[in-house]
């Protein structure tokens, strides 16, 4: 609801429009966040980067350069990934010359989707539903038994690893090595390991590797976010490119406009 607000009082200029959102979506996030926990919203503080601004809205406090640093890394990584479902919705609103808030708006609505945005908190249901290594074989067997997908591992676009993910399993080491619940980034990397070796056992024709959902989870989670605010930290980091490419297709001009086939029943009477 506070994404088309943006454009109030406002004249329409796409480049100064593509930075009011970046710079806005920390502080509607982190204001919702704290009024939803009953905590009042706290003043923007104008000297901290981007990701710090964002655990400051969050949680009213200066964070640790780990924590920063930490949270840049996923924000740096999910800033932009080709012509996802969320990007394709902002070109083609903003290919009609509609302005660029009325484009990122939409973008937030296909975000919302589980099948794009909300994926990551099931990843980490999952190993907290195992609970102990111990127990991570018989669970996940059964899951594959059952037919079900095991969330954080394969990718609808990539057949190798996704390169997303060693960025962040290695942000997620150097974060939970400074502190955290390392049983926990212990037990999901354990998990992580039986999860591989028994989809290769399963399914050795197909390459399913750790995708950017496991550990997006797992970092996230130690920064002290619930899984139900993961998808709101994607925006915060996705707004980037979909700004980006709302101020490309607005340089190419042409309206987006696919082509269908109707392959219903045809010779049908009135």
């Amino acid at each position: 609801m506070a994404a088309p607000m943006l454009s109030l009082g406002r004249e329409e200029n796409p480049v100064d429009d593509a930075m009011t959102a970046i710079a806005s979506f920390p502080t509607i996030v982190g204001t919702y966040w704290r009024l939803r926990n009953g905590l009042e919203p706290v003043a923007v503080a104008d000297d901290l980067p981007h990701a710090a601004h964002h655990l400051h809205q969050l949680f009213g406090d200066r964070p640790s350069v780990e924590r920063a640093r930490a949270l840049e890394t996923y924000l740096n990584t999910v800033c932009d990934h080709a012509l996802n479902a969320s990007t394709f919705a902002a070109r083609v609103i903003v290919s009609t010359r509609s302005d660029l808030i009325s484009a990122i708006t939409g973008a937030v609505g296909a975000l919302k989707g589980p099948l794009h945005g909300g994926a990551p908190g099931p990843a980490l249901d999952m190993v907290f539903e195992i609970g102990s290594a111990d127990r991570a074989e018989a669970f996940i067997r059964a899951k594959l038994d059952r037919g079900e997908r095991l969330m954080g591992f394969g990718h609808r676009v990539y057949r190798v690893r996704d390169p997303r993910a060693d960025v962040l399993s290695r942000a997620a080491e150097r974060f939970y090595a400074n502190g955290g619940e390392r049983g926990l980034y212990d037990l999901a990397r354990q998990v992580e390991a039986t999860a591989l070796r028994l989809l290769r056992e399963r399914k050795p024709d197909r390459r399913l590797d750790t995708n950017v959902e496991f550990f997006t989870a797992l970092l996230l989670h130690g920064l002290g976010l619930p899984s139900d605010f993961f998808t709101p930290t994607f925006a915060v980091g996705r707004v980037a490119g979909w700004a980006a490419h709302c101020l490309e297709q607005l340089k190419d001009g042409k309206l987006i406009r696919p082509q269908s086939v109707y392959i219903g029943p045809t010779g049908r009477r009135y």
